[in-house]
Order: C-alpha cells, then structure tokens, then sequence
C-alpha cells in the first residue's frame, strides 16, 4: 500500500508514526511541524498564506493562489490520488479554526469516496473513515469509540464488544446515537451502506 503523510497547518502535534515507503507532503504551514519535528518533507503545497518564509530549493514545491476552490489538504488529497497512493492520513489536522476542522473532516470524506483509505490523527485522537463492510478494532479501554453518519443514512449498523451493542441499526442524519460508545473487549463494527467516520478519543484520567 502506497501512503502519503499529510501534515496540515492545524495545531502542532508529533508527526506520525512514520512508516518506511511513506511519502511525506507538507501544506503550508505544516513545513513548519516537519521542521520540528526534523522530517525532511518529498513535497511542499500550498498558497503559503501561514507560511511566508523561505522554502528549500531542493524539496519540490507546488503553489497555489490564496484565492482558490479547495483548502490546501484538499489539493494534496487530490494530488496523492492522482499520484496514485492508496492511502492518507492527515496529520496535525486538528485545533485551531472550527471551520478548518470541519473541512479536513470533509477532506477524509472525499478521499475515502476516491477509494482510499483516509484518516486523520494526533496523540489524543483519530478520525478514520469508513465504507460499507466489516472492521474489528482492538480493545482500547484508555479510549471512546463514537460512530458519525457522513450520508444522510447508514444501514445495517452492527457493532459487538462494546458497552452499548446494536444490531442492525439505521443512523438517520440528524443523530447522536453513535456518540461516546466504551470498548468492552475487541470492537467488532459491520455495515451493509453509507459512509461512517470513527472517531477514537483518549480518555481523561
């Protein structure tokens, strides 16, 4: 599987984990978090709206105009498909603007609906999205486990292994009933339609 990391201008988490054969794509300023983090990016794209600083001459660099359709995370999901990779996973996507949030989830969505697998991830939580079949997730107990309709609905929903199990349920946009679910033991989730995002969310205390 072929994967490309990319890192988004949200607030600064550890870059990761980095597997051999990842392709590693800086937005903006997110030069920035490999600089810190001392990953030397394969690509830089962007506007360069929040970073206006000097770019390396040997690291190629696509650039875009401020004012454009797609956010930059857009344009490089675009880009690793067209290139492509399998798969990607959005790092330091999250904090900062609410609305930049909301795009990048919107972002994870229009991947996963290119066929690829799309998530995104930071030390506290992962965001995965998911298309109809058949997941099992490790039990987690440091962990909450919620299940959002990215359709409008999501048919067949099972899911075993956790505090509150359902079967065979419908999610109906508007709802919250796949909020703030608890591993119980390894998680098995299946769907037969729509479009899920997983949500992992580490626990306090």
């Amino acid at each position: 599987m072929k994967r490309c990391l990319i890192v988004v201008g949200g607030d600064y988490a550890p870059v990761g984990p980095v597997e051999p054969g990842d392709f590693i794509l800086a937005c903006d300023r997110g030069y920035v978090w490999c600089l810190r983090e001392g990953i030397v990016p394969d690509l830089i794209l962007g506007d360069f709206d929040s970073y206006p600083g000097a770019l390396p001459a040997e690291i190629p660099v696509l650039r875009y105009p401020v004012e454009k359709d797609d956010t930059d995370a857009m344009l490089a999901v675009r880009w690793a498909h067209e290139q492509g990779f399998d798969a990607v996973r959005l790092c330091c996507a999250f904090g900062g603007r609410l609305d930049h949030l909301l795009s990048n989830i919107e972002t994870l969505h229009y991947a996963a609906a290119l066929g690829m697998e799309a998530e995104a991830a930071d030390e506290n939580n992962l965001i995965r999205v998911l298309h109809p079949g058949a997941y099992r997730l490790p039990y987690q107990p440091n962990r909450s486990l919620s299940l959002i309709a990215l359709t409008e609905r999501v048919e067949g929903l099972t899911i075993r292994g956790t505090k509150y199990e359902i079967e065979g349920a419908a999610l109906q946009k508007p709802t919250t009933l796949g909020q703030s679910n608890a591993f119980v033991t390894d998680a098995d989730i299946s769907f037969d339609s729509g479009i899920l995002a997983l949500i992992l969310s580490r626990l306090e205390g």
